[in-house]
């Protein structure tokens, strides 16, 4: 089985590699079905100071952040790891960020996550390197080093052997293009509360029903945008 390879490119390491350290992620670098490296972007400025960002050309508010301690991190991961398949960029002005793409990063061998901050990155770099722009969301945050790890968590758990039973990624919300269906254990009665019966039955045919139904129910209710998605036949079986 091939290693898959990511770089994270941050001037907050720590704040990654926390991220990392637990979970479904921490247990496959473990394992060693994950090579992830976190990199610091100050160990790639040349001044004394470390510095990564500067004031905008043609004014405004906040800095940029400049494009060449970026190019010397990749130039660097190029020569010590290998030319990366995807450079990604994590940005508000990214394409969304869904399952399909999560699937697509995952059947990569070499992955790396530019985590930007303030006002962003100059633009030049991404034309330099021919990066992918990224976004997690319709909505801003401080950087993209959160944006990275969730990125990196969607896309782990698409590793073959990361996740230990593959029907649980398989049966996932967004695999078959829907939310996923209620779930349910131990006690049978929750404080007056009552497991659907059809869950107790042990009829198989009867609770794949239940649960292609139930999906549906909710992702009609919740994301009615994703039911075009589902085929005819499909919604019809519900």
């Amino acid at each position: 089985m091939a290693l898959m390879k990511v770089d994270v490119i941050t001037i907050f390491p720590k704040m990654v590699d926390a991220g990392l350290a637990e979970g479904v992620v921490g247990r496959a670098r473990t394992a060693g079905l994950l090579d992830i490296a976190v990199h610091n972007l100050r160990d790639f400025t040349t001044d004394k100071h470390h510095v990564v960002d500067d004031v905008p050309f043609g004014g405004g508010p906040g800095m940029v952040m400049k494009p060449e301690p970026f190019f010397a991190a990749l130039s660097a991961i190029r020569a010590a790891r290998g030319t990366p398949d995807v450079v990604a960029l994590l940005t508000p002005a990214g394409e969304r960020f869904t399952q399909d793409g999560a699937r697509r990063l995952a059947s990569i061998g070499h992955l790396v996550l530019l985590c930007g901050r303030y006002e962003g990155i100059d633009e030049r770099l991404c034309e330099a390197v021919g990066a992918e722009e990224w976004s997690i969301g319709d909505y801003v945050l401080s950087g993209g080093e959160l944006p990275a790890l969730v990125m990196l968590d969607a896309v782990a758990r698409l590793v073959p052997g990361v996740v230990g039973d593959a029907r649980s990624v398989n049966e996932d919300s967004f695999s078959a293009g829907l939310l996923d269906y209620p779930h349910y254990t131990r006690p049978a009665v929750w404080r007056g509360r009552e497991v659907p019966p059809v869950l107790l039955s042990g009829h198989h045919g009867a609770i794949e029903t239940w649960r292609r139904e139930s999906a549906l129910a909710r992702t009609r209710a919740r994301r009615p945008d994703l039911i075009p998605a589902v085929t005819a036949g499909d919604e019809g079986s519900g």
